[in-house]
């Protein structure tokens, strides 16, 4: 049997109406996110939309298009009781870009089972973000999480799995070169 042609999917997680006052920098990530969604659909790459039940329209500036698929979410994990791995299957997607909001709970549970769910996996370094922290609190200062998570994706190991950690300008919607494969 032949191996499976690359093809890459952008998700984007929560990127929502009632998210949005407690994002931290959001303008800057939805810039980020919006630039790599028009060069995705440039290049004919599916850009799906994933939104957490409940909490409002997806942003204007990320807003899906005719056609996109929208997957809603009633957890953190995006695939969980939702149509998103038949969707991703429908498409031929074989590697996921992953964007959005929360950096630690949404796209890590998502991100993590997207492996789980045999896709290769490119966490988009400065297009997802987490929420603002009031203080006092045990959190680490939201730019201090992205960097952890960020960090942690350059060093996780899955059998047989791809993991990038890009920023969105050298996203290139490609294969993964053979070496980054991780093979047990």
């Amino acid at each position: 049997m032949p191996p499976t042609p690359h093809r890459c999917a952008l998700l984007v997680i929560d990127m929502q109406d009632d998210m949005a006052p407690i994002m931290h920098r959001p303008d800057r990530t939805v810039r980020t996110i919006a630039a790599l969604g028009l060069r995705a659909r440039a290049s004919n790459v599916p850009v799906i939309t994933v939104r957490q039940q409940g909490c409002g329209d997806v942003l204007p500036e990320l807003a899906p298009l005719g056609g996109d698929p929208v997957v809603t979410k009633s957890s953190a994990d995006a695939f969980l009781d939702t149509d998103l791995d038949e969707t991703l299957i429908r498409l031929g997607v074989t590697e996921l870009l992953v964007t959005g909001f929360a950096t630690e709970n949404c796209v890590e549970t998502t991100a993590r089972q997207a492996l789980s769910h045999g896709y290769d996996l490119v966490l988009v370094a400065d297009g997802h973000t987490t929420s603002v922290r009031s203080q006092p609190t045990d959190f680490v200062p939201p730019d201090q999480s992205i960097a952890h998570h960020n960090e942690i994706y350059r060093h996780i190991a899955f059998p047989d799995r791809s993991i990038r950690v890009l920023p969105a300008a050298e996203a290139d919607f490609m294969a993964p070169p053979s070496s980054q494969r991780r093979v047990p």
